[in-house]
């Protein structure tokens, strides 16, 4: 495995120290997966993360040593736990400069040890915010602590091809077993998937036979290919690799043969489709319940809806079982197709007959349908069904109805309760895309002066308006003559740096 050597020549850009002298100890990482959503902090605990989030934000404008040290001056007496350092890196989102800020002061704090969860996670933050230096020297800092995983590995592994540095990516396999891990079937097969998720299946492919005389691989590395030629368009090559699989003595699986159908499904090459699903069947290979709902949607795209409809009978018709998503999509297709009272049938009779549970999309599915036929009132009532079976709806639940009394006028009183319904009983707040439908759709219907009332609510809330919403507001306001509002309007666009 040597040979890996040579991709260190090809561009790394910042290589890890980890080829220090250091012992892995996995008995200082523990809760590796844990769900914190089930973490019940102490009072003591609530009290601690109120401190850290004020001690913050209160140094938010500076960089992550600036962090550390308010931390320092703010939280001196504070016990530290892993149920409050691990529920606050998790609620910190995308914000990775005061997770980093926080797990840095907490490495420092004592004898607090950072869980297996809190190092797996800030790796994995400052990866996909593209802090791959900080990355590297945190996991070279964690590897002399004995605190790095097969998790963190990938992670990091994935985050590098993430980040397009591929060849380090490579590297840091080639580096595992200075780490304490081991370079196998499990890491290997983390290294491929990575890479052929950033469109370098050739690459994974050269590492492959490098790779493959001295790691054994599994049925698990040849989907890995047939996945990646697919993304590719490679059906031809997918194909060559389900072959070289049976060779190897690994049986093509459902997931290995609905990768290529879902190839040629893109490519709306439905014959191909209709004789691999034939030849799988005469091997004994039966599609999933996944396989059909994945044929049928893209029939249905395609406005083949019969067609759709004839993969959910055949479905059926071979016993395999359907489940929520199927529905959905079942219940989209027979809508487009204008089946309307067969939609509402699997909907209302045949999901809960068959003890298959609706999901947000189901009733938001139904709820669009119905909208698209002009059926507002069998669309409220899916609404009101939601609420009675505790199901709280989101904004794509609302705008199919606005969009639908957007579309005639005198409608006022109606998109406002439905507003006041979104805002203040379901606590949703708008975002862009329902702020443009209302701001177009009120315009168009007359009510300019209510659009300009949400945008500027829009812009308030520091949400920046499309193009065309700018343009149309300020045509309207010209039109109008009314030079307050476009003198107003045009100042906004400075402050967002836009020009109509």
């Amino acid at each position: 495995m040597s040979q890996l050597s040579l991709w260190r020549r090809h561009g790394a850009k910042r290589a890890p120290q980890l080829l220090l002298p250091c012992r892995l100890s996995l008995s200082s990482v523990t809760h590796l997966n844990r769900d914190l959503n089930s973490i019940d902090l102490t009072k003591e605990e609530e009290a601690s993360a109120a401190q850290i989030r004020s001690s913050l934000l209160k140094a938010r404008n500076g960089n992550v040593q600036d962090l550390v040290q308010s931390l320092g001056v703010d939280c001196p007496g504070i016990q530290l736990t892993s149920n409050t350092v691990d529920s606050l890196l998790c609620k910190f989102g995308d914000d990775w400069k005061s997770a980093f800020g926080l797990f840095q002061w907490a490495q420092l704090s004592g004898n607090y040890k950072h869980t297996a969860y809190a190092c797996s996670r800030m790796i994995d933050l400052l990866g996909k915010m593209r802090q791959i230096d900080r990355m590297w020297d945190l996991l070279s800092d964690m590897h002399c602590r004995g605190l790095v995983t097969v998790e963190t590995a990938a992670k990091s592994i994935r985050r590098l091809a993430g980040a397009r540095r591929w060849k380090d990516a490579v590297m840091l396999f080639d580096k595992l077993e200075d780490m304490g891990l081991e370079r196998n079937t499990e890491t290997m097969n983390v290294l491929l998937d990575a890479l052929w998720k950033e469109k370098k299946v050739e690459v994974a492919r050269k590492v492959f036979l490098v790779l493959s005389p001295h790691i054994q691989p599994d049925a698990y590395t040849f989907n890995i290919f047939v996945h990646g030629w697919c993304s590719a368009r490679r059906i031809e090559e997918a194909k060559w690799t389900i072959e070289e699989m049976k060779a190897r003595g690994f049986a093509p699986s459902v997931i290995t043969y609905t990768a290529v159908l879902e190839a040629y499904c893109k490519q709306h090459n439905f014959r191909m489709v209709y004789e691999i699903l034939d030849w799988m069947c005469s091997e004994g290979c039966h599609p999933n319940v996944i396989t059909y709902t994945m044929i049928m949607t893209s029939l249905s795209k395609c406005h083949m809806f019969e067609e759709a409809l004839s993969v959910s009978h055949r479905m059926k018709s071979s016993g395999c079982k359907p489940d929520t998503l199927f529905y959905n999509s079942l219940i989209n297709v027979l809508g487009n197709a204008g089946y309307l009272s067969e939609a509402s049938q699997v909907f209302q009779v045949e999901m809960p007959m068959n003890g298959v549970p609706r999901s947000l999309a189901t009733y938001n599915t139904m709820i669009s349908i119905f909208c698209q036929k002009d059926r507002d009132e069998d669309a409220l009532n899916v609404l009101k069904e939601m609420e009675a079976h505790s199901c709280k709806p989101d904004l794509q639940t609302y705008r199919p109805l606005l969009r639908l009394f957007l579309s005639r006028r005198g409608q006022a009183d109606s998109i406002r309760n439905l507003l006041n319904e979104l805002i203040n009983k379901q606590s949703l707040c708008l975002d862009v895309d329902t702020y443009s439908l209302l701001i177009h759709g009120l315009c168009r219907v007359g009510e300019t002066d209510w659009a300009y009332q949400l945008f500027e609510e829009m812009v308030g809330s520091e949400i920046v308006p499309r193009y065309k919403t700018w343009e149309l507001l300020l045509d309207e306001a010209q039109r109008k003559n009314m030079e307050g509002r476009v003198e107003r309007i045009r100042s906004y666009m400075s402050c967002f740096g836009i020009s109509v």
